[in-house]
């Protein structure tokens, strides 16, 4: 499995999102992703289906072998709270160690430091392997990273081809951060667009596959989310063709739509 670095961890390229799944049907899809080859899944507190994630990554018989990553959600960012809340998900899970804790959304009234300084006590005590955000601009990613005495290994944002996510990337890039795409194929947008369809076609692929293949040929991880198996291995497709630097370019010219997909009453002040 490719794998993005960052500070010395590796990020396995290509994971599974799970917002929205729930119950039985969770569980196997994740159980199923993992017999497929992902070895990358993303949940979060917000989601309410840690659990059902948790048995799934059992069921499967490979969690040595399967990075787990959870979020604390916005409304659990005092530092009591991010350790009672983070123990919370641990026990939901059922797994030793969260490998990857992120804070979902920032949350202008709690001091980044008091938050972050709790997460990095959870990984001293070994709760955690290692810490990240979500949903940082530019500015919270050079706070985080001058009150942060711990290392952080990514930043998941919106990104795809419809998005230009330039100066938050050029940010992630100057801290040594991970860049991890969610909604990669803009909640399926990718699918019928004209240029992603005409550039599929000459690969053999669909337009969604060739929406992820772009994120990953610029070292982006990608965590797209679906409730349908076919769609699973679909979605694992993406690594037996290349794009060249014309098509890169092309789709690349697509984000003049600006189309920001997620933006929340908590959002922060985009770049």
């Amino acid at each position: 499995m490719q794998t993005v670095q960052a500070r010395g961890f590796e990020i396995p390229i290509i994971g599974l999102g799970t917002w929205e799944l729930r119950g039985r049907d969770c569980a196997r899809l994740v159980e199923q992703a993992i017999r497929l080859g992902y070895r990358h899944i993303d949940t979060a507190q917000m989601y309410a289906n840690e659990a059902e994630v948790g048995e799934g990554v059992r069921a499967s018989g490979k969690r040595a072998e399967v990075m787990v990553t959870t979020k604390v959600a916005h409304t659990n960012l005092a530092p009591q709270d991010v350790e009672r809340s983070t123990k919370e998900s641990l026990s939901k899970l059922r797994i030793d160690e969260i490998d990857l804790l992120l804070i979902h959304w920032p949350n202008e009234r709690i001091p980044l430091a008091e938050t972050l300084g709790a997460m990095a006590k959870l990984k001293q005590a070994g709760y955690v392997k290692q810490l990240g955000v979500s949903n940082f601009t530019v500015a919270l990613l050079d706070e985080a990273a001058k009150v942060c005495s711990e290392p952080l290994v990514c930043n998941q944002i919106e990104y795809h081809p419809f998005l230009d996510q330039s100066k938050v990337i050029g940010a992630c890039k100057r801290h040594d951060i991970a860049v991890v795409a969610y909604s990669p194929i803009a909640r399926g947008s990718a699918k019928g667009n004209e240029v992603l369809e005409r550039i599929g076609k000459a690969h053999g692929k669909t337009g969604a596959q060739v929406s992820l293949r772009w994120l990953v040929q610029q070292n982006v991880v990608v965590i797209p989310r679906t409730s349908k198996l076919q769609r699973l291995e679909e979605n694992f497709a993406i690594f037996d063709f290349n794009l060249s630097d014309a098509e890169m370019a092309e789709i690349a010219s697509l984000s003049q739509a600006g189309k920001r997909i997620v933006n929340l009453a908590w959002s922060p002040k985009w770049d």
